[in-house]
């Protein structure tokens, strides 16, 4: 494996506005400049900024969920084509897994967890034991195995986002992502995840890459942060050292605006 699990190079992406008209010139808004990251294998990078700043767009342009107006995106080393066929880019998402916000929306209310959990096994052509897979990965999060029969109307907002990081991790990915996944829980169920998180990192070797407003939640996980605003990166370093020492007055006055949570006095 290399050093960096993921390095973006120019990444920028640019979006055609309602004001752009049938035959006149494209008008376009940018959601993302010109934006280099190494993330290095075995990290937690926590990415902080206003909403609205690109956080959300880096992230989906590092996945291959959406494809870059200019710039690269490499996966230890191999080059990422997000235009290229879903099946194309099956060696990535069996390396990847994702936690949305929404521990509620995120979760098909058709489908028993079972299903929803087991579902990349499936999706990704994954061999061996599927459901003892499922069965093990829930007991990981903390659930009981027997919870696979259940459905995700019969589970709390900490249940369900356990849900979502089970089915994140059951086909055990070298790189996790978070986009904002503790937001829409509350201060006690949103420490449990984050030691939780901080467990499977120290067990598996999970790699990091954590989208949070929360900087408490960053300052207790991520090793480095990487600071956005107006879709730019305007700093970047070890996170005691940006948290601490900012050498932006950006990122100063982001600091001084958004509450801190302190997972360890909950």
């Amino acid at each position: 494996m290399s050093e960096f699990l993921v390095r973006a190079r120019g990444l920028t992406r640019r979006y055609p506005t309602p004001e752009t008209r049938l035959f006149g010139p494209r008008v376009y808004t940018t959601g993302l400049e010109d934006a280099d990251l190494d993330v290095r294998a075995g990290s937690a990078v926590g990415i902080i900024g206003e909403s609205g700043s690109g956080k959300s767009t880096l992230v989906r342009l590092l996945l291959a969920l959406d494809a870059p107006t200019e710039g690269t995106v490499e996966f230890d080393g191999r080059p990422v084509d997000a235009s290229a066929r879903a099946r194309s880019l099956h060696w990535l998402r069996r390396r990847t897994g994702i936690v949305f916000q929404d521990p509620y929306s995120s979760l098909d209310p058709r489908m028993s967890v079972g299903r929803i959990v087991g579902e990349p096994l499936w999706a990704l052509g994954i061999e061996g034991d599927r459901r003892a897979r499922v069965r093990e990965v829930l007991e990981d999060v903390g659930l009981e195995a027997a919870m696979a029969n259940r459905f995700p109307h019969e589970f709390s907002g900490g249940q369900r986002q356990r849900i979502a990081l089970a089915r994140a991790i059951v086909h055990r990915p070298e790189l996790l992502v978070g986009d904002e996944p503790l937001s829409a829980l509350d201060v006690t169920v949103r420490a449990q995840i984050l030691e939780l998180l901080g467990e499977l990192r120290a067990r598996d070797g999970l790699t990091m890459l954590l989208v949070s407003h929360d900087i408490g939640v960053v300052q207790s996980l991520c090793d480095e942060v990487v600071v956005m605003k107006d879709g730019r990166i305007v700093e970047e370093g070890p996170t005691e050292k940006v948290l601490l020492q900012p050498q932006v007055s950006y990122t100063r006055r982001l600091l001084a605006s958004i509450p801190v949570i302190d997972p360890g006095t909950v």
